[in-house]
């Protein structure tokens, strides 16, 4: 139950906060967003602040921001339509009522000859055949249909009549909220749990592990390992990890006092599948709330890094395809980071932020980073591309992507159910 509660918890803040990143820049650009949906499939809640629906879907496989002019906008009055029209108090159209007329018995019925909700903003019609009247319509305008209310979107509120910087920025800011709520997480866990120092220093003990059982204590000073002299935790580590089951002898300094103490390192099973030694020992560390934003900051940079090295060997074949995971993974990882605490947790949720984020820059269709790449090639050409043709490749590197998933989940079900 508890991995459950931290699986939902951490994939819907990744999800939130890429997504308000989208809508945040998307509105200061002035585009109309119609929904801010978290996972996709039916709706289990919805509420409506201002001009835009706020959901939370059913399928919890990410989220997304509905912007008007991203796709077919579905408004459509063609000449002879019999239409509706409620007007406000300036005699502007607020409401046109597309079918089930009869439900507005205060509409004003007319039968259309021209209408032009993107530019013009107007209907233009006749109630009779001896007279055609014109109507202006509010920029905020509500097309019902089926008893459905949708506002229009002039062209000014949509997404391609925006600069292409504006654009460029809305859509980057999802990815980038990645990175900032990793920068955050990563800050909080410093803040509270302190920076790692790296000097050879004694931090926290585990009371089971060797090192308090032998009476070293938090805080000495350890000088040599066996006689070998150690300046840096990762010297410390180095030492400790290469001597699993084997007797040695640390000579620290404790309160001005030498000490030799006889530490039996334990052994346990390495990342490289490999018998290490280990003590329970943490690595010391320091609370300082400036050293925490720097702390913050070179993390998020050295977790960016490692992954994108990770991609490119995965791209090279230096790393398996197999060695890939999915939800599953992620899931079964997650049930064993959550028996270790919030803090550890926060760890966890900022190295996958950073994931998402990286994973949504990478140039391929239907991710951000691909629709960034039409918009480079936009830059580039002086134009945008054909936006049919644009959805269609869209569409299909969605289905790839899917594909991709239900690949990688299977195999993660192979790995962790089957062998």
């Amino acid at each position: 139950m508890n991995t459950i509660f931290s699986i939902i918890i951490i994939f819907g803040a990744l999800v939130f906060f890429h997504e308000l990143g989208h809508l945040l820049l998307a509105k200061r650009a002035g585009i109309l967003c119609r929904e801010f949906a978290i996972g996709f499939g039916p709706k289990i809640f919805s509420t409506k602040k201002g001009e835009t629906l706020y959901t939370i879907r059913l399928l919890p496989l990410g989220g997304f921001v509905r912007m008007a002019g991203e796709d077919p906008e579905g408004i459509e009055i063609k000449p002879g339509a019999r239409v509706g029209m409620v007007f406000d108090q300036e005699g502007k159209v607020k409401q046109i009522i597309a079918n089930q007329l009869t439900r507005y018995p205060d509409a004003k019925v007319v039968t259309i000859e021209k209408a032009d909700l993107e530019h013009d903003l107007v209907l233009r019609g006749h109630v009779s055949e001896e007279m055609t009247e014109t109507y202006p319509v509010h920029p905020e305008a509500e097309f019902i249909q089926d008893g459905m209310p949708m506002q229009i979107a002039p062209y000014n509120r949509q997404f391609g009549s925006k600069s292409l910087w504006d654009r460029f920025l809305a859509i980057f800011a999802g990815p980038f909220m990645n990175f900032l709520l990793a920068f955050v997480l990563l800050t909080i866990y410093a803040v509270t749990q302190g920076i790692p120092v790296d000097q050879s220093k004694l931090g926290e003990l585990d009371p089971k592990g060797a090192a308090y059982q032998a009476g070293l204590q938090e805080g000495d000073q350890v000088l040599s390992v066996d006689g070998e002299a150690v300046n840096t935790w990762r010297e410390l580590v180095t030492v400790i990890q290469s001597n699993p089951n084997e007797e040695l002898q640390f000579t620290i300094q404790r309160d001005g006092e030498t000490k030799n103490v006889m530490v039996k390192p334990e052994e346990r099973k390495g990342q490289d599948g490999k018998a290490e030694g280990f003590i329970g020992v943490y690595m010391p560390t320091e609370v300082s709330f400036l050293g925490s934003l720097t702390y913050g900051v070179q993390k998020t940079g050295e977790l960016t890094v490692a992954i994108i090295q990770a991609i490119g060997q995965l791209v090279t074949g230096q790393i398996a395809f197999d060695n890939l995971s999915g939800p599953v993974g992620i899931y079964n990882y997650t049930d064993q980071v959550a028996d270790e605490g919030v803090f550890v947790l926060f760890q966890w949720a900022a190295f996958l932020s950073i994931n998402l984020g990286i994973f949504n820059l990478l140039p391929l269709p239907a991710l951000d980073g691909g629709r960034l790449t039409f918009l480079a090639i936009e830059g580039i050409r002086g134009k945008p591309l054909d936006p049919q043709k644009e959805g269609l490749v869209h569409f299909i590197g969605f289905a790839l992507l899917m594909l991709l998933m239900i690949v990688v989940t299977w195999n993660d079900i192979h790995k962790f159910f089957i062998n």
